[in-house]
């Protein structure tokens, strides 16, 4: 003899909220391992053909300046991590470096501003790798973590970097 017991309604809507966040969690996560999958495949890449667009960028900036002692930008790429540094000169010193976190997913940027007669000024900026889709076709591109500013290329990301080491002048 069995008995059948009606399940109250109240119970039946906590099951089904339970379901729904079941359902997204298990999405979240498989987002996150796709992600995880991109950046393991892809990020060293992307900090390779960075650090290439930035050396190319310095160089095309000190052809213009042949001889300017005070525009001799250099490119340091043999920090042991995989990221570089830029270093320009006094009287504007500046100096940037790029820090790759691939466990994370992220890129640390950190410019330190030297002015005569001035504190330093260091500005730190957070560069996110993020995927452009959901797909396996997904493509993986920078953002910045602040503003949400999305760098499809390592020339766009370039540039953003550069220009307040070459001009000596923070954003």
């Amino acid at each position: 003899m069995s008995t059948s017991v009606a399940v109250a309604d109240w119970i039946k809507r906590i099951a089904d909220d339970e379901r729904r966040r079941d359902a997204v969690r298990v999405k979240e996560n498989e987002l996150a391992a796709r992600k995880a999958d991109l950046v393991r495949r892809n990020g060293r890449r992307l900090v390779d053909e960075l650090r290439a667009a930035v050396t190319r960028d310095v160089d095309a900036f000190r052809a213009e300046f042949p001889g300017d002692r005070v525009r001799d930008v250099v490119v340091d790429a043999t920090t042991p991590d995989g990221g570089f540094a830029v270093r320009k000169p006094a009287p504007a010193a500046v100096s940037l470096a790029v820090t790759p976190n691939l466990d994370a997913a992220s890129m640390v940027c950190h410019f330190r501003f030297l002015a005569d007669g001035f504190p330093p000024r260091e500005d730190r900026i957070d560069i996110m790798f993020a995927g452009d889709g959901p797909g396996d076709d997904a493509t993986l591109q920078m953002k910045h973590h602040g503003t949400g500013q999305m760098f499809p290329t390592a020339d766009a990301l370039s540039e953003f970097l550069l220009v307040p080491v070459l001009t000596g002048r923070p954003r």
